[in-house]
C-alpha cells in the first residue's frame, strides 16, 4: 500500500513543480474514504435442504426446538379407539408398534413431526406384499416430487434417490387409498405442499447464524468492526481517482464480510484509521441474538423459558410454559399425525370404523392440570361418584 501512495504523492509534485507540462490533469479526490459493512440482506434458500442444514444442523435455538417438540409428541401414547370403545388389540396397533425393522413407535413418529416442522410435509409409505401392509417407512420430503394431473390434484409422487426413481399412483385400484400418505401443515400459497415454521423464522434464523459468525470473527481477529480510513498527506497533496478506486478496492475485498471481520490494517503512506461503526457492545449483538432466538422459538411454538432465552416473561413459571407447550402446540400436531394415519391405516385394513387418538392421562407435561382437575371434582359434594368419574373422563364402574 505504501507503494503506490508514494508514487501517487511523486506524480503530485511533479504536476506542481515549476514549468511542469499543463496539461489537464485528472480531478483529484479530495476528503475520506467511508468504509462500513452496510448492503442488501443475503437469506437463506427456503427449500428443505438449505433450511435443515443452515437451521436444525447448524443453529442450536431450532435443534432445540424441533427436538423438543418431536420427542414430547413422540412419548405420547396412541390409543385406538373403534367407535367410542378402546380397542387393545389390533393389526393397525402391530404396525405403530413395530413400523419397520429400523424405527421403532417413539423414532417413527418423531421423524414424521421432525419433516413437517422443517419442510412442512412429510410422507409415508406403506410397504404393501400381497396386498398386506408389511411396514411403514417415513421417506425424506426433498426426495418427492408430487405429479398433478390436468385438474391441478396429485395424480401420482415421484420417489427419487440418485439415478433410481419410483412412481407411487395418488390413488389404489378400486378407489382404495394410495400406498402414500402425505401430510402436510396449511401453505395459503399452494395446494399440493405445506409451508413450514421455520421458513417463516428465516429471517430470524440468519440473524441469529450471522450474529454468531460475526462474533466468532470478531473473536479471530482481535480488533474492530468498520470506520472511515483518512488519508493525510504531505501539502495537502489528495488521493488520484485511480489511488482511491485502489484503495477502496482493497478495503472491499480483504476487509469486508463477517469471515474478515476485525481484521487489522496496515497502515503507511499518511493513512488514518477512524472507528466510526458501533463496537459489538454498543450495537449489543447478544439481546440481538435473543431477540432473533425468541422469533425462532415463536414460529416453532415453543415457549422461550424451555429454551433458556432470557428476557421472556410470558409465563410465570417454567411448568406452566411447559403445560403452554403441550396445549398449543404438541397435542395439536399429534392429533394431526393420528388422526391422518388412523384413517389411512384403518381404510387399508378395511376397517374404516377405526380412529387412531391419545390418552390425556398418560401426558406427563399435563400431570399439574390433571391433578388440578381430580382435587376440584373430588371436593365437589354435589356431584355422585358416576358423575365425578364421568368429568374426569371415566365411564361408569364395572
Amino acid at each position: 500500500m505504501a507503494d503506490w501512495l508514494g508514487a501517487g504523492r511523486r506524480r503530485a509534485a511533479e504536476r506542481t513543480a515549476p514549468g511542469a507540462h499543463e496539461a489537464k490533469a485528472a480531478t483529484p479526490v479530495t476528503g475520506t474514504l467511508i468504509f462500513t459493512g452496510g448492503g442488501d440482506p443475503v437469506f437463506t434458500e427456503r427449500s428443505f435442504p438449505s433450511l435443515a442444514r443452515t437451521g436444525f444442523m447448524q443453529n442450536p435455538v431450532v435443534y432445540r426446538s424441533v427436538r423438543l417438540i418431536s420427542e414430547a409428541a413422540a412419548a405420547i401414547p396412541l390409543v385406538l379407539y373403534d367407535g367410542a370403545e378402546e380397542v387393545s388389540a389390533n393389526r393397525l396397533l402391530d404396525l405403530l408398534h413395530r413400523p419397520n425393522p429400523m424405527q421403532s413407535t417413539s423414532a417413527f413418529i418423531e421423524a414424521i413431526c421432525g419433516f413437517l416442522l422443517m419442510a412442512g410435509n412429510a410422507y409415508v409409505e406403506a410397504a404393501m406384499f400381497g396386498g398386506e401392509i408389511k411396514a411403514l417407512h417415513v421417506l425424506r420430503p426433498d426426495r418427492i416430487r408430487v405429479i398433478e394431473g390436468d385438474d391441478g390434484w396429485p395424480v401420482a409422487y415421484e420417489y427419487r434417490v440418485g439415478s433410481t426413481s419410483k412412481r407411487i399412483a395418488a390413488e389404489g385400484e378400486a378407489g382404495t387409498p394410495s400406498s402414500l400418505l402425505h401430510l402436510a401443515l396449511f401453505h395459503p400459497l399452494a395446494d399440493l405442499k405445506g409451508y413450514p415454521p421455520l421458513a417463516s423464522a428465516q429471517a430470524a434464523l440468519d440473524l441469529h447464524n450471522a450474529a454468531g459468525r460475526w462474533n466468532k470473527a470478531l473473536l479471530d481477529n482481535s480488533a474492530r468492526p468498520s470506520g472511515a480510513l483518512i488519508y493525510k498527506s504531505e501539502g495537502g497533496a489528495s488521493l488520484s481517482p485511480d489511488q482511491f478506486a485502489r484503495l477502496k478496492s482493497e478495503l472491499e475485498t480483504g476487509y469486508a464480510g463477517a469471515v474478515r471481520a476485525g481484521r487489522p490494517l496496515l497502515l503507511e503512506g499518511g493513512l488514518e484509521w477512524k472507528a466510526m461503526a458501533l463496537t459489538p457492545k454498543d450495537m449489543d449483538f447478544i439481546e440481538a441474538k435473543n431477540g432473533a432466538a425468541r422469533d425462532i422459538a415463536l414460529a416453532f411454538g415453543v415457549p422461550p423459558m424451555l429454551l433458556g432465552i432470557p428476557g421472556d416473561a410470558t409465563y410465570s413459571n417454567y411448568a406452566e410454559a411447559n403445560r403452554a407447550l403441550y396445549r398449543l402446540t404438541v397435542l395439536p400436531l399429534v392429533k394431526r399425525i393420528s388422526g391422518a394415519l388412523g384413517d389411512w391405516l384403518g381404510a387399508h385394513l378395511g376397517e374404516p370404523g377405526l380412529r387412531l387418538g391419545f390418552d390425556l392421562d398418560a401426558v406427563e407435561g399435563l400431570s399439574a392440570e390433571r391433578e388440578a382437575l381430580w382435587t376440584r371434582v373430588g371436593a365437589a359434594d354435589f356431584l355422585t361418584r358416576a358423575e365425578k368419574r364421568e368429568a374426569v373422563g371415566y365411564g361408569a364402574e364395572d
